[in-house]
């Protein structure tokens, strides 16, 4: 027996060892690839700057003060392009990565203008500051390319085992298989087959998905990879993520944890109260024309209301009238509310095109710079869908510990038809892991997925709301 744990022990480590070389290898290799764009980047820049702007300035740098500015444009560029992930090479599809990168580009480059406008004191030609962003654009589409073709060469998918219970798991293999660049979901075993079976099934996998199991069942499946070294995803339970934002105690030797439980803290609220007001009320201003200009549209189309005021939940419970761009027809809910759906008829042209934009959400700044709302929170729903999702959740209001929000957790990592269960997953995640910094990220992420068609796209046609059908629906009434 003492001879099996000595040769199981030593087999580990030496499992330990290859796995954790072979990432520290793909890191490496992803640090290269990354640091190439930043660098193409960056030298695009240097000859704009050596080439046009430096001749312009009254009185120009000295050669460590050039070299201090382009290093400067670097960081803010992989700042930018960090937050917006837009350098995890094999991670996101290629089109995120270039919606993600020229993003960066772009706002690097606005910075970029306006410190070499502080230098001179002056604005200057920003043509060329357009024609560089045009090249920088032309180069990552040349590095996406590049990157992926010398990583998937290195790097192929990984080949995984799902492990599941009563829960079939044919959702989320069809999810992860969508990136057959990244993973390969090859196998599936029931638990019934008993763990000393599955336990011989993980040697033929490079990793294993534990898929909706009690948390009994789960924990000795995960402790048994952690033991092997073998690479384990697990789809988080509500109290795994409400364990995620505890505080760790140390008074004593044994180790506690602390779940507060009560949502944001006083001085939280305030910050964030602050943030709100400042950034709707500059909103409010910078988009007048513009929602001037959307609400012409919407009369001019059918003669309705421009405006859509409806009954919403937002902290506590709290029921308040949010203000939208009316994007269906009139009376688009005399027969009952339900979600909008992928080629749902009451959708106006006009709102189609706002929809698609999330333009339609454009007054909803004045709900916040009030006090109904949050920029950033879970997004309310009505108290007649909340109850209908409580009946399948009964966990749903947990969202309610916040203010709602104008975007979110869940509308920058999930979708319009994302399932109320991962939404309030995504939403949990928030609350436990809030910090100020987080909602600043959020409000950039958010400019990333306007032009995301599957952010936007309603639930499926034949579907109420994201749980229901409508031909359940009519049968239960």
């Amino acid at each position: 027996m003492e001879y099996v744990i000595i040769d199981r022990t030593i087999e580990t480590e030496i499992r330990g060892i290859l796995v954790n070389r072979r990432e520290d290898y793909k890191r490496f290799i992803v640090f290269c690839l990354a640091s190439l764009i930043i660098i193409a980047q960056a030298a695009a820049f240097a000859y704009v700057w050596y080439d046009y702007y430096r001749g312009l300035i009254d009185e120009p740098f000295w050669r460590k003060g050039n070299w201090a500015l382009i290093a400067i444009y670097a960081l803010i560029n992989t700042l930018f392009s960090k937050l917006y992930g837009g350098l995890k090479v094999g991670y996101l599809k290629k089109i995120d990565v270039f919606y993600s990168l020229t993003l960066a580009t772009i706002c690097t480059n606005i910075v970029a203008y306006f410190q070499i406008t502080l230098i001179n004191r002056w604005f200057l030609n920003v043509t060329p500051m357009l024609k560089m962003t045009f090249v920088q654009i032309v180069l990552i589409v040349l590095w996406i390319f590049g990157s992926r073709f010398i990583y998937s060469r290195l790097y192929r998918a990984r080949k995984l085992l799902v492990i599941y219970g009563d829960r079939d798991p044919g959702d989320l293999i069809s999810k992860m298989n969508s990136r057959s660049d990244k993973y390969n979901i090859s196998g599936k075993v029931h638990v019934s087959e008993g763990e000393e079976n599955i336990h011989g099934k993980m040697k033929e996998y490079e990793g294993v998905i534990i898929w909706d199991l009690p948390s009994s069942i789960r924990n000795r499946y995960l402790k048994y990879c952690f033991d092997h070294s073998i690479r384990c995803y697990m789809s988080p339970k509500i109290s795994d993520i409400i364990l995620i934002g505890t505080d760790r105690i140390h008074l004593f030797d044994t180790p506690l944890l602390m779940a507060r439980n009560h949502g944001l803290s006083v001085e939280e609220r305030g910050a964030k109260r602050l943030l709100d007001l400042i950034v709707s009320g500059i909103g409010i201003i910078v988009t007048a024309p513009l929602m001037l200009f959307i609400a012409i549209l919407v009369k001019a189309y059918d003669g309705g209301p421009v405006f859509y005021f409806q009954d919403r939940l937002t902290y506590g419970g709290k029921e308040f009238r949010i203000c939208k761009f009316r994007s269906m027809c009139v009376d688009s809910e005399k027969n009952g509310a339900r979600l909008a759906s992928k080629h749902d008829a009451r959708i106006t042209p006009v709102g189609k095109v706002l929809r698609n934009l999330h333009l339609d959400e454009l007054p909803q700044l004045f709900n916040v710079f009030k006090g109904d709302m949050s920029l950033v929170g879970p997004r309310p729903e009505r108290l007649e869908i909340m109850k209908e999702y409580e009946e399948e959740i009964p966990e749903f209001h947990y969202r309610l510990k916040v203010k709602a929000g104008l975007t979110g957790y869940a509308q920058v990592y999930g979708k319009y038809n994302t399932t109320p269960y991962d939404k309030l997953k995504l939403d949990l995640f928030y609350i436990e892991n809030y910090s100020f910094l987080l909602d600043i990220k959020l409000l950039f992420m958010t400019v990333k997925i306007f032009f995301q068609k599957e952010v936007s796209e309603g639930v499926e046609d034949t579907q109420v709301n994201a749980l229901k059908d409508r031909q359940d629906d009519g049968e239960k009434k």
